[in-house]
């Protein structure tokens, strides 16, 4: 990497950003989380270790770096304690010299995780969004209506008591009128809270003039996203979205910087298409093909344990991934989990309303409406997890991977056949 990079998800989330990020931080020096909040997860191998990161950012085991959480992200300070445990624990440095949290960075409160998952409890069929009870959009729904609890107000005790006290009334009503369960107190929330808030006083810093400084100094950033375009918040399958911008026009807002910073964006696609959670998936396999996508891929979300939804690759929602973002590469991840299939399917087209088109319906919910129209390619019985170069590769799955370039005109740079770092190949 020799840019300042931002790295994106281009479908619903899972696409393995946190290897790639993983990689790419060799050659960085400072790595930013730029939104979300622990709805996420980046799960990691290095050698034998296997770790799943919902927070800080995925370059924490490079110990030369320095790991920043923007003010775009939620932080929930009782699991941003319990993975710098984690971290201490494996012998990974994560002290406030090399991990910071932006001063402007939201809270998660006692209070947004219990309006979450009461939220989602009340809700049935059709209605259900699928979300993680995390708090995240409570917390961000706070932060909209400028009642939001930042990381800065750790440092003072008083005035947190005093936000917390403005911000519970009408989260009482709620628990006690809508929800029937009991009222919470000012002082209860702020004893849940105060031991991870006093532990997260030292971490707090300016990310923006961290990042100004490193540009300035020569130094390389890379901006870690979360979950995928689909789920942004304005452009995602709305309602099934989550609470924040996904795409990689936010990791300037996100982190405190110019728009100019990032020179390079990489998009993160799954060889397939998997999605966790309700809401709209037209390539979905609702069969013994989903099934063998779903065992061998492993698929089950870093942060619920849920199964993923299996289906084939959808070039026409990465056309919309492509618009929206503007890669100038793609990471192509979990291409080994294609060996053995005698046929592979590429979504090029939806027929919608009567007609063909080649992008998403932007009317809500929209894609739930739509039917495939699918081009064929011959599959590969090779196993190529040992795979190291590029003419390695069955031609099968050069041509797929070049089908796939042509359609969205977007280069593909790198290829993951496999967990592991050396398991991934660069062009």
């Amino acid at each position: 990497m020799t840019e300042n990079t931002v790295v994106i998800g281009a479908q619903w989330g899972d696409e393995g950003k946190g290897k790639v990020v993983d990689l790419l931080t060799e050659d960085a020096n400072v790595i930013v989380r730029f939104q979300g909040g622990n709805n996420a997860g980046h799960t990691l191998v290095v050698g034998s270790r296997k770790l799943i990161l919902h927070l800080i950012p995925s370059g924490i085991l490079h110990e030369d770096k320095k790991c920043l959480i923007g003010n775009g992200v939620v932080l929930d300070p009782e699991v941003f304690c319990a993975e710098v445990d984690t971290l201490n624990e494996l012998g990974i440095s994560a002290g406030p010299e090399r991990l910071k949290v932006s001063y402007k960075t939201q809270l998660i409160m006692p209070y947004h995780k219990r309006l979450d998952t009461l939220r989602e409890e009340k809700k049935t069929g059709a209605d259900k969004i699928g979300t993680t009870g995390r708090g995240i959009g409570p917390a961000y729904e706070d932060k909209a209506a400028r009642i939001g609890i930042r990381a800065a107000d750790v440092a003072d005790p008083e005035l947190m008591r005093q936000k917390i006290a403005k911000a519970l009334p009408e989260k009482n009503a709620l628990f006690e009128h809508l929800f029937q369960v009991p009222p919470l107190s000012p002082g209860e929330v702020f004893e849940t809270i105060r031991p991870f808030a006093r532990r997260l006083v030292p971490y707090l810093a300016d990310v923006s003039t961290e990042i100004d400084q490193e540009v300035k100094n020569g130094g390389k950033v890379l901006f870690e996203g979360a979950q995928g375009t689909h789920l942004d918040l304005d452009h995602g399958t709305y309602p099934f979205v989550t609470s924040s911008n996904t795409v990689a026009g936010n990791a300037p807002a996100g982190s405190g910087c110019g728009p100019g910073i990032p020179e390079r964006i990489l998009a993160v696609v799954k060889a397939y298409t998997t999605r966790v959670g309700a809401g709209p998936f037209p390539t979905e396999l609702k069969d013994e093909t989903g099934d063998y996508l779903q065992g061998k891929g492993t698929e089950f979300g870093a942060t619920t344990g849920r199964k993923r939804r299996c289906g084939w690759l959808d070039l026409v929602l990465l056309g919309e991934s492509v618009r929206l973002n503007t890669p100038t590469g793609i990471a192509l991840t979990k291409l080994d989990v294609l060996s053995g299939l005698p046929e592979l399917k590429l979504c090029v087209a939806y027929k919608y309303e009567g007609r063909q088109v080649l992008y998403p319906p932007q009317k809500e919910n929209g894609l739930a409406g739509v039917e495939p129209v699918y081009q064929s390619l011959p599959g590969w019985e090779e196993d190529i997890s040992g795979v190291r170069s590029w003419d390695l590769l069955p031609a099968a799955a050069r041509n797929y991977i070049e089908r796939l370039e042509d359609i969205l005109g977007v280069r593909v740079t790198m290829v993951s056949v496999g967990p592991d770092r050396e398991q991934t190949l660069f062009r």
